[in-house]
């Protein structure tokens, strides 16, 4: 087991009518500054919910984060919340708008209208503004950790941040607000959720059975019910999953493991280019980066193939592709492409993507950091 340090202060209120406990959660004495998206909380009631909880205090709102949020939207918002004098800030939406939330509250705390290189270069010298969280949209586990990825339009770069200061305060997980979402959302945040927890499972082993049971877990509750919230949206498959979910990246299965990570950074920079769907950035790309690294990873694949997908195959190498098989077909029936090709016939630049890679840093991926650019443009021949 690899030395680790876990530590996830955030206080979860989980469950229907739990918005109305953030009365209690935030200072009477904050300047709150509520950020959002599109407007979907106006729709479905969670506005309305915020606002009442929120009555007589100080609030501030700006809406417009995107559904990969954009930095310069939060200069805006970072400008607006700087002159107002404001000392919360409150995210209410799905990853996006807490990653948003997150990064906000760094960018505030800095009081420079253009930090991203203080973020992006030394995050944890910044201590940002306390942040909260209102869920509505389970995928990416934002609401409990320290972790957000931005994207700066002028750059064209889509990176993380990362600071355990910027960990929400609290975050509210009330299940019932999934039921307005679309079916293309849902299948996302099953999609993501379930990549979260392979990032960090199907590595090398090590000796971590804790950590591999609540992985196991938590990736048979999301191929058992993320079909049914798709189909159904009842009250147990939103429970389910949003709690799946959060398990997935809150850091507890990912603590003494090593980490690979290396699908998201690609899925990154095709997000940042193209702007397909993170989530189906991922699908398209992770079954090429488990055939690329299938001697590397067999081990933890038969594993995964016996303990979460039933297989009786004894031989390690056979029940590795078993598993990537079983893999490319649930993510299939929650309607996200496999291969590059199916996603609206995309035709990316392999040049491209590396570049984007080497200008974010990106250039040693994986957990044994011996992806480079020239396997990038393998995996990529592979998934297209």
């Amino acid at each position: 087991m690899i030395n680790f340090t876990y530590c996830n202060p955030t206080e979860i209120k989980f469950g229907k009518g739990q918005i109305a406990a953030i009365a209690e959660l935030i200072p009477e004495n904050a300047r709150i500054f509520l950020l959002y998206g599109g407007g979907s909380i106006k729709k479905n009631g969670v506005y309305n919910q915020v606002m009442d909880a929120l009555s007589g205090r100080v609030v501030d709102e700006f809406n417009g984060v995107e559904a990969n949020p954009h930095y310069e939207t939060l200069q805006v918002a970072s400008r607006l919340a700087m002159l107002k004098g404001s000392t919360f800030v409150l995210g209410a939406g799905g990853g996006s708008v807490i990653d948003a939330a997150k990064f906000l509250a760094a960018m505030i705390a800095t009081g420079k209208d253009d930090p991203w290189d203080d973020l992006l270069k030394h995050p944890e010298d910044v201590r940002p503004l306390p942040n909260g969280a209102v869920l509505t949209l389970p995928a990416t586990g934002s609401e409990s950790n320290p972790v957000s990825v931005i994207s700066s339009v002028r750059r064209q770069l889509k990176v993380p941040f990362s600071n355990q200061a910027a960990r929400p305060k609290f975050a509210i997980m009330d299940p019932t607000t999934m039921q307005s979402l679309s079916r293309r959302q849902l299948e996302n945040g099953v999609v993501d959720a379930f990549t979260h927890v392979l990032e960090q499972y199907l590595t090398r082993p090590v000796n971590t059975p804790v950590q591999y049971g609540f992985s196991e877990t938590v990736l048979e509750v999301l191929i058992e019910w993320g079909p049914k919230l798709v189909e159904t949206r009842s009250e147990e498959a939103c429970e389910n999953v949003m709690w799946a979910a959060n398990q997935a990246l809150n850091g507890l299965i990912g603590a003494g493991v090593p980490q690979d990570w290396s699908t998201h950074m690609i899925g990154h920079a095709i997000t940042a280019i193209y702007g397909v769907d993170h989530a189906r950035t991922l699908s398209m790309i992770m079954p090429s980066v488990f055939r690329y690294c299938l001697n590397t990873k067999a081990p933890m694949l038969a594993r995964y193939a016996r303990r979460v997908w039933k297989s009786d195959q004894l031989d390690d190498v056979k029940a590795a592709e078993q598993a990537i098989v079983r893999t490319e077909e649930f993510m299939a029936h929650m309607g996200c492409p496999v291969r590059i090709s199916q996603q609206d016939a995309l035709e990316v630049d392999v040049e491209a993507l590396v570049s984007h890679l080497e200008k974010a840093g990106h250039t040693e991926l994986g957990e044994n950091q011996d992806i480079r650019p020239e396997d990038v443009r393998k995996i990529l021949s592979m998934a297209a």
